[in-house]
């Protein structure tokens, strides 16, 4: 990564850090009676998370990492520690897992691999590393900050290929979208989600989520903001300060795309696209055409986070640890429950039943709606 580009991620991140630093008091929030029903079921301590952590869910299992490197692996259904390993560095990205195999990305860019719980390997990586890996057939794929493309065995750790192209010097330092559908590998490109040749590492098609405008390098920013949202063929995605769309990657095209200030990732299910815009305005589209369903303005300024949908509610945190349940008919609040008073990282994940919500102070909580 060249010191501009390096600058210029760095930069983004310390802008984001600043406007929720300096920003407008968060709206207070209304008295609320329970609509729905729903509990905590259990909660652990994992270390303090100062980096974008998104847990990964896979076989009842659910894989977090603590800021220093600590890995560990609960039962998702009654928290129970399955496994824990110690990375021994600082991590800035993770975590990916496939079952088998974990991979996280420490901040003096190398790439540790696990293998049921125990390191295999490590890779030097070029250069800055924010997105989880993807851990799929048996590979690592790792997506950097200046949007170069890396894939690796997942069993030695050989570097298969890298797909470097052309791109604008400056990037944007918040996890971004690489994902597997069938036989392809997604990969965000800036504004544009790609497929490419897992095999190869060779483009197979492009679609534009936005058409960024402005007079500057720092108004055209739109990478895409990851995790990306997956119903079917569809995958729908926010482009950074920019647009919210939908792409078909059995055609690789795309399928909408509609103005949207936001910094978080999206919630959908098969009907319907939820996020929270940079000032917390949250908004439903209809997941086929794009159009506007619903939006909800009574928690502006609340520091959400990405969003996941949960049968009949939309879930999000919030920078004072509180967990809101939004109806995804009508984004009305359902149900509000509380964490450790510090704000939500990452996007909530379900695994079954269960929602799992991390906070910066470490905090993972279980929690069972009804």
């Amino acid at each position: 990564m060249t010191g501009l580009r390096r600058a210029a991620a760095l930069l983004a991140l310390a802008l984001l850090a600043g406007c929720a630093a300096d920003g407008p008091k968060p709206t207070p929030l209304e008295p609320l009676t329970p609509k729905i029903a729903g509990r905590q079921v259990w909660q652990a301590a994992i270390g303090r998370v100062d980096f974008p952590m998104t847990p990964a869910v896979r076989d009842g299992l659910v894989v977090v990492a603590s800021s220093w490197g600590d890995v560990q692996a609960f039962k998702a259904d009654t928290g129970e520690l399955w496994w824990r390993w110690p990375v021994g560095a600082a991590l800035s990205a993770g975590v990916g897992h496939d079952g088998r195999f974990t991979a996280v990305v420490t901040r003096d860019n190398e790439l540790v691999t696990l293998d049921k719980g125990r390191e295999a390997w490590r890779a030097r990586m070029p250069s800055r590393v924010i997105t989880a890996p993807l851990v799929a057939g048996e590979r690592v794929f790792v997506l950097a900050v200046d949007r170069s493309v890396h894939a690796f065995d997942a069993i030695d750790g050989r570097r298969l290929w890298v797909l470097q192209r052309p791109s604008d010097p400056l990037t944007l330092a918040q996890p971004s979208v690489i994902t597997a559908w069938r036989d392809t590998l997604l990969v965000a490109q800036g504004p544009r989600l790609a497929g490419v040749d897992p095999l190869r590492g060779t483009l197979r098609w492009e679609a534009a989520i936005a058409t960024p405008r402005g007079s500057n390098e720092v108004e055209r920013l739109a990478d895409l903001v990851g995790p990306a949202v997956r119903v079917g063929d569809r995958f729908c995605m926010r482009a950074f300060q920019n647009a919210v769309g939908c792409a078909d990657a059995s055609r690789g095209t795309t399928l909408w795309s509609r103005n949207s200030g936001g910094v978080q990732a999206l919630g959908g299910d098969a009907e319907t696209v939820f996020g929270a815009d940079a000032s917390d305005r949250v908004s439903a589209w209809r997941a086929t055409t794009g159009d506007v369903l619903w939006t909800n303005e009574k928690f502006l300024n609340r520091g959400f986070s990405g969003g996941v949908a949960v049968g009949p509610v939309v879930v999000f945190g919030d920078r004072e640890g509180f967990v809101h349940f939004l109806s995804t008919a009508t984004g009305e609040a359902q149900l509000r429950l509380h964490t450790d008073g510090q704000p939500v990282i990452g996007t909530p994940v379900v695994s079954g039943q269960t929602l799992i919500v991390t906070t910066a102070a470490g905090g993972l909580f279980a929690f069972r709606p009804n």
